[in-house]
C-alpha cells in the first residue's frame, strides 16, 4: 500500500512538471472560459437572467471543467507518444497508479478554476459572495473528476493528433446539452429528460443549486450529484481497463 501510495506520488509529481512546461495550455484552458464570463455578463445580463453572475459563475465553472477534457487527454496522448510511458510499462506501477496520478495532478487545476470564475463573478456581482460559494467551490471538485475521466480515457485511444477533435465532443456537449446559454422551458419534455439523464445538465445544476439554494434536496442536488458520480466511476473503471491493455501490448 505504501509503494503504491507512493508510486502515485511520484508520478503525479512528474505530470504536475510536464503541465508546467506547457504554459499555452494552460492558460488557454483558464481564459478562454474566463473571457466569455465576463464578455456574455457585459452582453447579455439586462437581457435575460440566465446571465446573471448567480447562473453565469457556475455555468462557466463546469464549461472551463470541459476544456479539462482535452487538456488531460493531451497530455496523456502526448506521453503515449514518447518513450516515458514505454519505460514506465516495464516497472511495477499498475495502471490505476497511472490513472490516479494523472487525476489528481489536474485536480488543483480545477479547483484554481473555480476559485478564479466565482471570485471575478463577485467582484462583478458582489452579491454571490457567500458561504454557499464555498460550498460551489468545493462541490466544483467533484464535477471536474467527470471531465478530467473524459479526458484520461480519450488519452489512452487517440493520437495526439486527434485528440482535439475528439474531446470537442465533450465542450460542445456541456455547451448545448447543458442548458447554461439558454433557458430549457421551451424545449420539448423528450429533449428535457434526454438533458437530464446526460452529466452534462446534471454537473451544472449541482453548481448552480449549490451557490443559490436547494428546494428539492433529491432532484435539485442528490439525483444530479449520483448521476454524475455514476457516470465518473464507469468512464475511470473504463480508463483503467483501456490502459492496463495498451500497457499489455507494450
Amino acid at each position: 500500500m505504501n509503494s503504491s501510495l507512493s508510486r502515485i506520488l511520484i508520478l503525479t509529481k512528474r505530470n504536475l512538471k510536464e503541465i508546467v512546461r506547457d504554459p499555452l495550455s494552460l492558460i488557454f484552458t483558464i481564459a478562454f472560459p474566463l473571457f466569455m464570463e465576463i464578455l456574455f455578463y457585459l452582453i447579455f445580463h439586462d437581457l435575460t437572467t440566465q446571465f446573471e453572475m448567480k447562473y453565469l459563475a457556475p455555468g462557466i465553472v463546469v464549461f472551463s471543467e470541459a476544456f479539462l477534457s482535452l487538456f488531460t487527454g493531451l497530455l496523456i496522448a502526448i506521453d503515449r507518444n514518447t518513450s516515458f510511458l514505454t519505460r514506465l510499462y516495464v516497472s511495477k506501477a499498475k495502471s490505476y497508479e497511472f490513472i490516479l496520478s494523472y487525476a489528481i495532478s489536474i485536480v488543483p487545476i480545477a479547483f484554481l478554476q473555480s476559485i478564479l470564475f466565482f471570485l471575478v463573478g463577485g467582484i462583478i456581482e458582489p452579491t454571490i459572495f457567500s458561504f454557499n460559494m464555498i460550498l460551489a467551490i468545493l462541490m466544483s471538485i467533484i464535477t471536474s473528476l467527470f471531465f478530467i475521466a473524459v479526458g484520461i480515457l480519450f488519452g489512452s485511444i487517440c493520437s495526439e493528433k486527434s485528440i482535439g477533435g475528439v474531446s470537442s465532443i465533450v465542450i460542445a456537449g456541456q455547451s448545448v446539452l447543458s442548458g447554461m446559454w439558454f433557458p430549457i422551458e421551451g424545449l420539448s419534455e423528450g429533449f428535457i429528460t434526454f438533458m437530464k439523464i446526460l452529466p452534462f445538465k446534471n454537473a451544472t445544476m449541482i453548481i448552480q443549486n449549490t451557490l443559490n439554494g436547494i428546494n428539492d434536496s433529491f432532484n435539485d442536488f442528490v439525483l444530479p450529484l449520483l448521476i454524475v458520480l455514476a457516470y465518473t466511476v464507469v468512464l475511470f473503471v473504463v480508463a483503467i481497463i483501456v490502459f492496463r491493455n495498451k500497457m499489455k501490448s507494450k
